[in-house]
């Protein structure tokens, strides 16, 4: 059997396995899960045959070792992942590669998204999250106080995307770990690899055993463990529809915690008073970073008329001489490939029903002919955004429409079912207090772009964009649940009225 490029080359230390209760579980040779390189589709980069048995066996860890886990000094897991983060700095380099093997990402965006790994862990322990683990209390009298504590889930289930497979999941697994909850990880099946060296991650780290757990697979041990009566807890980061089944799965739990952070069809709304300039860079990057597969890529701008026909031409200009090549080319790239070519016809296909419906196609998207899940960016102009029609597409292809005003134009922003992120590029104060207020989203930008985010800030959003469960710096707030007590310290009792008491019940 062929190795995969990650082994031969040492991006990951071991053949594929699984790793449950600290010990790592071969998985049998084959195809059944495997990753190829976007640019390079015979490249093999990993493969195996999933182990079904092997899910079971892992929630079952997780959940021996969540109690021992959870008694551990707070500072002892804060050493944990001290730990975690050294590993992760150290293996910067292999994990940047592999980024870009499997998800075919530009070197620059691959090893941004490497270094985060280690980056999350000084922003879940600093001063805008970690707080809200450690309690707080309130005087509640002269001898009482109230003391509201942080109680850890137990086993979270951890499900990563694709197109940030190391970077979203960890962002999961930082805080869950630190509140006191143990993991089981469910990669992405288009990026095994990634998943893997997460977990060699955890083993550097020396967390004790069954504290994190990978199963690798694809959407069937996905199903058994979204609804698998071991666990407390799901943290997913995907798509709408698959939320959606992880939602359906769980309707008779409702004490089981579920955070999605989901898609978008995010809206940028370019006013005549803006700096151009700005405004065009900034919506085609948005628009087209990590080819347009981010849940906060640009998907709609919506224009003022009175900056429509300076901006669309040179927007136009723009997406059109975008430099496009893999993860390891010479010189500077701005977008790879996409993931697969389902993913490129699903972009052709969108761009059809665009055009069958009255759109104008103003830079057309095509296939790029060769070796390789290569497409161009594309550019279509609506006469209108309407609720009815909203969809996301997950790639590189945006829409313009021009609105009759500003109402019009806040109107068209808010014409969608999703509410992740939304922009406004304007030099007015009011526009922007005014946009701020009545754009539906969970992230509101101004003068920059829709894609891109604070690991400092909240993280999520509205409607088919998630359940109100941001992650980033707010990541540990659906990691553990709050429990309030009052205690008192005296002896004092009032007597309530109606109460009859005699004071030699008391004595001995």
């Amino acid at each position: 059997m062929q190795k995969g490029i990650a082994q031969q080359d040492g991006l990951i230390e071991r053949a594929p396995a699984d790793f449950i209760d600290g010990v790592w579980k071969s998985l049998p040779e084959g195809s059944g899960i495997a990753s190829h390189d976007p640019a390079r589709p015979r490249d093999l980069v990993w493969s195996a045959h999933g182990v079904d048995a092997h899910m079971d066996e892992a929630i079952a860890a997780a959940g021996r070792a969540f109690h021992a886990w959870r008694a551990v000094d707070h500072d002892a897991r804060v050493e944990a992942l001290e730990r975690w983060k050294r590993a992760a700095a150290d293996r910067v380099d292999r994990l940047a590669r592999l980024i870009g093997l499997e998800t075919g990402k530009i070197a620059s965006e691959a090893r941004a998204e490497a270094g985060l790994v280690a980056t999350k862990v000084d922003i879940t322990l600093g001063p805008q999250s970690a707080g809200r683990v450690q309690g707080y209390e309130v005087a509640a009298g002269e001898t009482r106080v109230g003391r509201c504590g942080f109680r850890p889930h137990g086993v979270m289930a951890v499900l990563g995307p694709f197109n940030f497979p190391a970077h979203l999941p960890n962002g999961h697994i930082v805080p869950a770990l630190l509140a006191g909850n143990t993991v089981v990880f469910k990669p992405s099946d288009k990026t095994p690899a990634v998943g893997q060296a997460l977990a060699e991650i955890a083993e550097a780290a020396d967390l004790p055993p069954g504290v994190f757990n990978l199963v690798q697979g694809d959407a069937r041990p996905a199903a058994s463990l979204v609804a698998h009566d071991g666990i407390d807890g799901i943290l997913f980061t995907g798509s709408w529809p698959v939320g959606r089944r992880i939602l359906e799965a769980n309707i008779d739990r409702p004490g089981r915690i579920v955070a999605l952070e989901l898609g978008g069809s995010n809206p940028a709304v370019v006013m005549p008073d803006c700096d151009l300039k700005q405004a065009v860079i900034e919506c085609a990057r948005a628009a087209f970073a990590t080819t347009g597969q981010r849940c906060t890529c640009t998907r709609r701008i919506v224009l003022h008329p009175d900056i429509a026909d300076r901006f669309i031409p040179t927007f136009c200009k723009v997406a059109s001489t975008l430099v496009i090549g893999p993860s390891d080319a010479q010189g500077p790239v701005f977008m790879g490939p996409m993931i697969n070519a389902d993913s490129v016809d699903a972009v052709l296909a969108f761009q059809d029903a665009l055009h069958a419906r009255g759109g104008r196609v103003l830079v057309q998207s095509t296939r790029i002919e060769g070796e390789g899940h290569f497409v161009t960016p594309g550019v279509v102009l609506m006469d209108r955004f309407e609720r009815e029609h909203d969809q996301e597409c997950f790639g590189p292809l945006v829409q313009l429409s021009i609105a009759a005003d500003f109402d019009d134009a806040i109107d068209q922003a808010n014409a969608t079912r999703y509410g992740l992120a939304a922009s406004i590029f304007t030099r007015d104060d009011a526009a922007w207090d005014r946009f701020l207020r009545e754009c539906r989203a969970g992230c509101v930008n101004r003068n920059c772009g829709t894609a891109g985010a604070s690991g400092t800030l909240p993280f999520g959003g509205l409607g088919l964009s998630g359940n109100h469960r941001p992650a980033g710096a707010f990541s540990v707030d659906y990691c553990a649940h709050p429990v309030a007590s009052m205690i008192e310290s005296g002896d004092g009792a009032a007597i309530p009225p109606g109460m009859l008491l005699d004071d030699r019940w008391w004595r001995d």
